[in-house]
């Protein structure tokens, strides 16, 4: 059948898919745009469960605050390329999943992602699902964290594939923003020492036993040995036992003791961090091309 021009844009304007996509819905719907709405909608989800496991390592970290402003969310969202993570599209998604996280402040990224956009009227899962369909990428909420300060809140991005909160009661504006820097380019992974759990620690020892013990050395130097590098492993992980990068004399809770303050919490999120990239060498990629033809 024949399907109108402006009909196929109408199509193309409510849905975002494309032209060829739009005209083939209304045929299979006889011209019926409502129906062909809901055609592209159930093909958009089967696109998205047919990409769900391809790697989305790229992406953004963003945050919002709550409508009273006592809650800050930071979330990681994830896509395929770098390409796609500057595409307005992706942006737009992102940031309306990240008002919905701190309006809401739901438990579970599953929880989030069936509560409803309040401007669309669907759920972010069927968002996601649309923008995936139209995009062509994997796309996914991958994290997101709440912060209620007890002190001052802080916050520092690297561009938007690293970002940082930390919550400091006392010093002033600029410590906190020092701090979050710090965070960013230092990663500590536990606040102090003593939150470092003890299954790291156990299985750290074992680590620095064997290696000492190769050493050749008394058994009351080896235990010496461990005891001390185990304190250095531990003050690397954790902030407070860093050296201060803006002056590495000195360390993070040196600086915090001199100040007169102290950091309840912090949070970083970084882009892709611990997913495994699929990495692929071009030489050999088209050399297969090139054996296939």
């Amino acid at each position: 059948m024949s399907i109108a021009a402006n009909l196929v844009k109408d199509l193309r304007d409510r849905t975002g898919a494309g032209m060829m996509e739009c005209k083939k819905a209304l045929v299979d719907s006889s011209g019926d745009i409502d129906a062909a709405v809901e055609l592209l909608r159930t093909r958009g989800q089967a696109k998205a469960e047919k990409k769900a496991g391809r790697i989305a390592a790229e992406g953004q970290i963003l945050t919002a605050v709550s409508p009273k402003g006592d809650v800050t969310a930071i979330m990681e969202v994830n896509c395929e390329t770098d390409f796609v993570a500057k595409d307005e599209n992706f942006q737009r998604f992102a940031r309306a999943a990240a008002d919905l996280a701190a309006r809401e402040q739901p438990a579970t990224v599953e929880q989030l992602m069936a509560l409803r956009l309040p401007q669309e009227g669907q759920s972010l899962e069927e968002a996601r699902r649309d923008l995936v369909a139209k995009i062509g990428e994997n796309i996914g909420v991958r994290r997101v964290e709440y912060v209620r300060p007890a002190g001052t809140l802080a916050g520092y991005f690297h561009g938007t594939r690293i970002g940082v909160l930390v919550d400091v009661e006392g010093g002033d504006i600029d410590l906190g923003k020092d701090l979050a820097m710090h965070i960013a380019a230092s990663n500590p992974r536990y606040l102090s020492p003593e939150e470092v759990p003890e299954t790291l620690r156990a299985n750290e020892r074992r680590i620095l036993t064997e290696q000492a013990a190769g050493e050749g050395k008394p058994p009351e130097i080896v235990a010496k040995m461990v005891e001390g590098r185990l304190r250095k492993f531990l003050n690397e992980i954790a902030l407070v036992g860093q050296p201060f990068v803006k002056d590495p004399d000195k360390t993070v809770a040196k600086l915090l003791k001199d100040r007169g303050a102290r950091v309840h919490r912090f949070v970083r999120l970084e882009v892709g961090e611990g997913i495994e990239k699929k990495s692929e060498n071009i030489a050999e990629a088209v050399a297969a091309m090139h054996s296939q033809g």
